[in-house]
């Protein structure tokens, strides 16, 4: 696999108006229920035509809405694509050093292409989710003290 070049939105005055408008519409079906796993989506324009997309991918474009309405740049990026260290930092938030650390001590899963390393998206959102649940029983541990000694 090669290496991805991560493409962005960065949304103008108007793309976060549209997405302010259309965003309250889409949550609004979403909230419905449906029996069907697909979406029959209109575009209107000169030819009107109609467009089934599956359902998940609406719950998607409500994400990204709301995101956009926000002012928030998106990115989408495939689970199997491979990042140089520099993208996924950037998707972590990270320093590319901090990256690099994680991937040295195991906790990021990386191959190396030559001299340089390779991290799948699928990799980052493990280590996402990993954190994520160690920073809830954190909380959770916290919380407990804090009832036990009676400062709740």
């Amino acid at each position: 696999m090669s290496a991805l070049t991560i493409d962005q939105i960065v949304p103008g005055r108007h793309d976060i108006d549209v997405a302010l408008e259309a965003l309250p519409h889409v949550e609004a079906y979403l909230a419905r229920p449906h029996e069907q796993d697909t979406v029959r989506v209109v575009v209107v324009d000169e030819r009107e035509e109609s467009l089934v997309i599956p359902r998940g991918v609406v719950d998607l474009m409500a994400r990204i809405l709301a995101l956009v309405a926000a002012g928030e740049s998106v990115s989408i990026v495939p689970s199997h694509a491979e990042l140089t260290t520099q993208q996924a930092a950037d998707l972590l938030n990270v320093s590319r050093p901090y990256l690099i650390g994680l991937l040295e001590t195991g906790q990021i899963e990386f191959r190396t292409v030559g001299k340089h390393r390779r991290v799948k998206a699928s990799s980052l959102r493990d280590y996402l989710s990993r954190d994520d649940q160690r920073r809830r029983e954190a909380a959770d541990e916290l919380s407990a003290l804090n009832q036990e000694m009676g400062l709740t």
